[in-house]
C-alpha cells in the first residue's frame, strides 16, 4: 500500500494553486484592484450596478490565474472520419484538404458564454427588454424630439474623427466614438463586431460615463444656456392614442431596416419589445422580456464582457486614450443636443426649453431626470421630465442607427 506523504501532497496542492503565480504577475494584481474598485462603485456608490457589478466581477475572474475560464478549446485534426470511437466534424483546411476536427480539450465556461457577445446575440436581446420597458408616447406627442435625439449623436462622429487622427483604425475609432451615444448595449454590440480587442475598456468607459450623467452633463448644460432659457416652462404634451403607439414600432422597423439593414438587429428587437408592450395582447411575453430574459442576458453579457479585460489588453496607453475620448464623445453629444434645442427654441418663439436637448444622449431615464433637475433649479414651477423623455427615447433609436451606419461603413 502506498503511504501518504503529507508534505509532498501539500507541496503539490500549493504548486497547483494560483497563489504563487499571482505574485509572479503584478499586472494581474493591478487588474484585481481595479475590479474591486469597480465593485465598490457599483455596490456603494450605485453607479450603473446592474451591469457594472457583473462586468467588474467578470474582470476579477479573468485576472485570477490558472482558472482558465476564458480558455479556448483545443482541437485535433485527423484524416479519417472516426477516431477513438468518436465522429469528427468535417472542415476544409487552408490548403484545400479535407480533415476531421475533434475536441481535445473543451474551452472555459466564460469562453462559451462569450460567444453571445461575439456573435452579436446579447445586445439585441437587451434591446428587446428595453423596448418592452419604453414608452415612446412623449416622442410621438412631440416629433421634433427626434431631431434632438439625432443631434446628440454628433459626439459619436466627432470623436470618431478625433480617434482616427490619434492613430486608431477606422473600426477602432467607430467603436470608441459610439461611447458618445451613452448606450452600453449598442457600444458592446458595435465593438464586438468591429474591434473586439477593445471590448473591455470600451464597456467600462461606456457604463462609467452613463453612471456619471448627473456629474458630466449639468456644467455643459449651464455653460450653453442662459438662465432665462432654463426658466422656460413648456406646454403640456398632447395625449397619444393607442393606435399611434402600435403603428410606431412597425413603421420604424420597416423604414429603418429598408434604409439601413445593418441596424435591423438592434432596431428590430427594440421595436418588437415595444410592440409587446403597446399591443396589450401578449402580457406574458412583455413581462418575460422586461424581467426574466433581460436579467439573464444582463448577467451573461456583463460577466463575459468583463472577462475580456485581461491585464494584457486593459493596462495599456490605449485604455487611457479610450477613457479620455469617451468623455469627450459624451460631452459633444450633450452639447449637440442642447445647441439644437436652443435653435428650435428660437424658431418656435421661445417655447422650447434647451435643457431637454441634453437628454438626447440616450441614457434612459437618467438624462431626462437631469434635465428635470436643472430646470427645477432655474424655475421651481418647471416640469420638464416628460418633455425630456421624447429626445431621451429618440436617443436610443439614434444611437442604434449610428451604430448601423458605422457597421455598414467599416464592418467586414
Amino acid at each position: 500500500m502506498e503511504t501518504l506523504n503529507i508534505g509532498n501532497s501539500l507541496e503539490k496542492l500549493l504548486q497547483s494553486s494560483g497563489i504563487m503565480t499571482l505574485f509572479d504577475s503584478p499586472l494581474n494584481l493591478v487588474m484585481i484592484l481595479i475590479s474591486c474598485v469597480l465593485i465598490f462603485l457599483a455596490v456603494v456608490k450605485k453607479y450603473e450596478p446592474l451591469l457594472l457589478l457583473p462586468i467588474a466581477f467578470g474582470m476579477l475572474l479573468a485576472n485570477l490565474p490558472l482558472n482558465d475560464l476564458m480558455g479556448l478549446p483545443v482541437y485535433e485534426y485527423f484524416s479519417t472520419a472516426e477516431h477513438a470511437g468518436k465522429h469528427g466534424v468535417q472542415v476544409i483546411m487552408e490548403d484545400g484538404s479535407v480533415m476531421y476536427q475533434y475536441i481535445k480539450q473543451t474551452g472555459g465556461l466564460l469562453y462559451y458564454l462569450y460567444q453571445g457577445v461575439k456573435l452579436g446575440i446579447y445586445p439585441p436581446l437587451i434591446f428587446l427588454g428595453v423596448g418592452a420597458m419604453t414608452d415612446f408616447g412623449p416622442l410621438l406627442a412631440n416629433p421634433k424630439s427626434l431631431l434632438l435625439g439625432a443631434a446628440a449623436q454628433v459626439g459619436i462622429f466627432l470623436t470618431f474623427i478625433g480617434a482616427n487622427l490619434l492613430g486608431f483604425t477606422a473600426a477602432e475609432s467607430a467603436s470608441i466614438g459610439i461611447i458618445g451615444g451613452a448606450d452600453g448595449p449598442t457600444a458592446i454590440y458595435l465593438t464586438g463586431k468591429l474591434a473586439p480587442h477593445l471590448l473591455g475598456p470600451i464597456a467600462v468607459a461606456a457604463y462609467s460615463y452613463m453612471a456619471l450623467v448627473p456629474v458630466i452633463q449639468p456644467p455643459i448644460m449651464r455653460a450653453l444656456t442662459t438662465r432665462k432659457e432654463r426658466e422656460i416652462v413648456m406646454e403640456q404634451l398632447r395625449p397619444v392614442s393607442k393606435r399611434e403607439k402600435i403603428i410606431f414600432p412597425i413603421a420604424v422597423t420597416i423604414i429603418v431596416t429598408l434604409l439601413l439593414p445593418s441596424a435591423a438587429p438592434l432596431i428590430g428587437m427594440l421595436m418588437l419589445g415595444n410592440l409587446f408592450r403597446e399591443s396589450g395582447v401578449v402580457d406574458r411575453l412583455n413581462k418575460a422580456a422586461q424581467n426574466e430574459l433581460n436579467n439573464i442576458v444582463v448577467i451573461f453579457l456583463g460577466v463575459t464582457v468583463g472577462a475580456t479585460a485581461s491585464a494584457e489588453t486593459f493596462l495599456q496607453w490605449t485604455t487611457i486614450k479610450i477613457i479620455v475620448l469617451g468623455v469627450v464623445a459624451f460631452g459633444f453629444g450633450t452639447a449637440g443636443g442642447v445647441l439644437l434645442a436652443k435653435l428650435l427654441n428660437k424658431l418656435s418663439g421661445g417655447k422650447i426649453n434647451p435643457l431637454i436637448g441634453s437628454a438626447g444622449v440616450s441614457a434612459v431615464p437618467m438624462a431626462a431626470r437631469v434635465s428635470q433637475v436643472e430646470g427645477r433649479k432655474a424655475n421651481p414651477a418647471n416640469f420638464l421630465l416628460m418633455h425630456a423623455m421624447g429626445p431621451n427615447v429618440a436617443g436610443v433609436i439614434g444611437s442604434a442607427i449610428a451604430a448601423g451606419i458605422l457597421l455598414s461603413m467599416f464592418g467586414t
